[in-house]
């Protein structure tokens, strides 16, 4: 498969990711890609941003059928079958969601589409636990590296199903098992960051965790080559694993009282560095962040703009004077507009994705 996987990933908390993900799906759609969010957040909170609380309940409560990203990986729970099937739920402007199947028409209905995410995920994270080191051999060995590559695998089911160009996946804040099987299935990762010093810390635990993830399952994949897949089934597609590090985004949230502008500018002039030493395993040049060939984008804090599109169910460049966008709120949804435009092409650029 040629679909690209981007995830979205800062094991630090609050710091804009799932919005993030939730309007660059949107504007790479708006681009004429075919997109899917991918909603592996144990919290949820991208399929909240996508479907409304009504058919969030029939999906959750009411129905029977599977649905979401933990239902796929239930036959392999539960030691009947492998993965799923993946379901879709295509979305669209000012439109309630319907469902995607195999048997429907996909060109015809829209090029945004989303992988549910479930509360219930959480509990995978003891079985991906249990069979990481099994990935390396011995008679369980087939089962673990089914269990490990779930993710990839559904993933790139999704992206037949729906004829993606790429695939937005969204993680939570954390470096346990469910992170690892979700990164392992990325092409690359793209790190949002705030301007404090909470956000720095998570980002110098994030980089040596990606790079020990990468070697290990490197080393896993190395033994399975070596042993020419001997007692593996012939239909088990692997991950490559690459997730390459694209660069970060910096969300300027509003500055609080009890907090000066100096004190910002410093977290700031701190990320370049702190990024290319952690991240990227290199020696560390004195620059600027404006001047980093790593940032890809240093997005404003949009104020009121956010829960008035959080109210309108919509991202925030399709608010229309109706939802309460008028006067000098028509001018900052255009700007909003021309900022992940922008960043949606430095991230096609980095990742070689092509936009017509």
């Amino acid at each position: 498969m040629s679909t690209k996987i981007i995830a979205f990933f800062n094991n630090k908390g609050g710091v804009g990711k799932t919005s993030l993900v939730y309007h660059l799906a949107w504007m790479y759609q708006d681009l004429g890609l075919r997109v899917v969010a991918a909603d592996l957040d144990p919290q949820a909170n991208l399929t909240a941003a996508f479907l409304d609380e009504e058919r969030l309940e029939q999906i959750w409560l009411e129905n029977d059928q599977p649905t979401t990203i933990f239902d796929c990986i239930q036959p392999l729970l539960k030691g009947i079958g492998d993965i799923d099937n993946p379901h879709l739920e295509y979305v669209q402007e000012n439109q309630p969601s319907r469902q995607l199947t195999l048997l429907s028409p996909f060109l015809e209905l829209g090029s945004l589409a989303l992988l549910v995410g479930d509360l219930a995920l959480s509990g995978f994270e003891d079985e991906l636990s249990a069979q990481w080191p099994n990935c390396l051999g011995g008679g369980g060995q087939e089962r673990a590296l089914r269990v490990i590559s779930a993710f990839w695998r559904i993933l790139q089911q999704t992206a037949i199903n729906h004829k993606a160009n790429i695939i937005l996946m969204d993680l939570g804040p954390n470096l346990g098992a469910i992170n690892r099987a979700a990164l392992i299935a990325a092409d690359y990762v793209v790190v949002p960051l705030a301007p404090d010093l909470f956000s720095l810390q998570g980002l110098r635990n994030l980089g040596p965790t990606l790079r020990t993830w990468r070697e290990e399952w490197q080393e896993r994949l190395a033994k399975t080559s070596s042993s020419g897949k001997k007692g593996l089934a012939s239909d088990l597609q692997l991950p490559q694993g690459t997730m390459q590090p694209v660069g970060y985004i910096v969300l300027q949230h509003s500055v609080r009282l009890d907090r000066v502008v100096k004190a910002y500018e410093r977290w700031i002039a701190r990320i370049p560095t702190v990024y290319q030493e952690v991240v990227l395993n290199s020696k560390s040049e004195n620059i600027s962040i404006e001047n980093d060939p790593n940032c890809l984008a240093l997005l404003k804090n949009y104020q009121s703009l956010m829960p008035m599109a959080q109210e309108a169910h919509k991202p925030m460049f399709y608010l229309k004077p109706a939802d309460g966008a008028i006067g000098a709120h028509t001018k900052a949804v255009k700007n909003v507009y021309e900022d992940f435009k922008k960043l949606a092409h430095k991230i096609a650029e980095q990742t070689q994705l092509e936009i017509s």
